[in-house]
């Protein structure tokens, strides 16, 4: 690519800032062949507790299911939803 690049102008608040990343293209800033991929070992994702009412045989089905994959049952359920979120 290697055309210069402007200089990112200085904003007085994220308002300002966010309006003028809406109209503008980042490539007349950064020279984004030049990027490099970050690795952000720590990072974890943000869960929030919920409560699910499930007939007593529908938990006792995913408890047994879960028990021969060998892996905790509400993570069983978390894939199982994030599978059929993706396959829709």
């Amino acid at each position: 690519m290697n055309k210069p690049t402007k200089a990112i102008p200085k904003f007085a608040n994220e308002a300002q800032e966010r309006a003028y990343w809406e109209s503008h293209d980042s490539t007349d800033h950064l020279d984004w062949s030049k990027a490099k991929k970050a690795t952000l070992p720590n990072l974890k994702p943000t869960t929030k507790t919920i409560s699910l009412r499930l007939p007593q045989h529908l938990l006792d089905s995913l408890k047994v299911a879960a028990n021969a994959r060998d892996v905790p049952y509400q993570s069983l359920i978390k894939v199982w939803l994030q599978e059929k979120l993706h396959s829709q």
